[in-house]
């Protein structure tokens, strides 16, 4: 029982860092699509995709961090 559970946590820890690494994608396309339509909104833009970059990874270390106490139970 205690096996299939540590499975479970390893999954959804797997899942959530698929999808941080998808809303990375979602963050960057976007910058690069604009800063290549207008140059002169690079600085501008580059503060919003860091601040994007960092929720997205913010959400990907809770998730980490939540998985490895459900990994380590033995």
């Amino acid at each position: 029982m205690l096996e299939g559970a540590k499975s479970i946590g390893a999954g959804a820890a797997t899942i959530a860092l698929a999808g941080a690494a998808v809303g990375i994608g979602n963050v960057s396309s976007p910058s690069t699509h604009s800063v290549a339509r207008n140059p002169s909104s690079a600085k501008q833009l580059f503060g919003h995709a860091i601040l994007g970059f960092a929720s997205t990874e913010a959400i990907a270390s809770s998730a980490s961090t939540t998985a490895s106490p459900i990994s380590s139970v033995s």
